[in-house]
């Protein structure tokens, strides 16, 4: 699917409507009888199933558990999710300041439990500090009206992001592979760049990051080059009825972004990552290289 951004489109959201479109084909129904037999129209139960809605009525959740013939604690589920569905993602306020499909991506990565992540390029986001943030962000080509208060906001916005590795509770795990050129653009001042490196190191440091340096020495190791910038989701259980969100794929072009939601393509995805994970060195290495051009930055 193309990355344009729903505001219904974040994690329980789409674990509800996942959990009803299962319901509906277990007993056998249509998207037209179901949305018959509820007095709505077909496109409202596909939106609803896709979970695009922002708000959901529990009312409407228990008559579609009730329909399905689900039991009481099913049907407790779906309210819970439901509930979840209606808060207001903490990210919504500078939607308009982000590019097209990142909104979506920062309601899944909000729920997702473990990342995979590989950058050729930059300073993954995740571990971005101030003055790398601030020095990448540009007024966006669809707004040419940004202020300089905007472009802080959309800084502000970067290292928010970076709470779900450092909480106490129940941090994110990331696996970080970046390309040995990234740390070698140079962007901001040398002083910006050696606070980056070291900034990484002592990230990967945490129990829950691993972070892998892929060096030139490894040319381009698969057979999938060249490799584009992406992420790999892997979702938690969503309760004790109803199973984990699929896995997603999110990767980034110049002008937006696009999810990938198939099983093939979340296979190759992964393979992809096992690859370049291989030619990538190891996490104590990789720590050493990463301070080493953190001095060479000092000088």
């Amino acid at each position: 699917m193309t990355g344009s951004d729903r505001p219904g489109s974040t994690l329980p959201r789409r674990q509800l409507g996942r959990a009803l479109r299962e319901a509906r084909e277990g007993v056998g129904f249509t998207l037209e009888q179901a949305a018959r037999e509820m007095e709505m129209s077909k496109t409202a139960l596909i939106r609803l199933e896709k979970g695009h809605n922002e708000k959901v009525k529990l009312r409407d959740v228990e008559g579609f558990g009730r329909l399905y013939e689900l039991d009481e604690g099913q049907i407790d589920e779906l309210k819970i999710l439901a509930q979840q569905a209606s808060t207001r993602s903490w990210w919504l306020p500078t939607q308009h300041l982000i590019k097209p499909g990142f909104a979506t991506y920062l309601g899944l990565e909000a729920g997702a439990d473990l990342l995979r992540v590989y950058q050729p390029l930059m300073v993954p986001g995740l571990l971005q500090v101030a003055g790398y943030a601030r020095a990448i962000e540009r007024p966006h080509p669809n707004s040419p009206d940004d202020t300089p208060e905007d472009l802080e906001r959309r800084v502000e916005l970067r290292l928010r992001r970076t709470a779900i590795l450092t909480r106490q509770r129940n941090p994110t795990a990331a696996e970080f592979i970046i390309h040995e050129g990234a740390l070698h653009t140079a962007v901001g001042s040398p002083l910006v760049m050696a606070a980056q490196c070291r900034h990484m190191a002592d990230m990967s440091t945490l129990t829950n990051i691993t972070i892998r340096i892929l060096p030139f020495t490894a040319g381009f190791p698969g057979s999938w080059n060249p490799v584009l910038p992406y992420i790999i989701l892997d979702f938690p259980a969503s309760s004790r009825e109803f199973g984990a969100e699929p896995p997603v794929i999110y990767t980034e072009t110049t002008i937006g972004a696009m999810f990938l939601e198939e099983a093939a393509d979340v296979s190759l995805y992964r393979d992809i990552h096992q690859s370049l994970q291989s030619a990538a060195l190891p996490a104590q290495p990789s720590r050493d290289l990463l301070r080493q051009v953190a001095r060479r930055y000092e000088r």
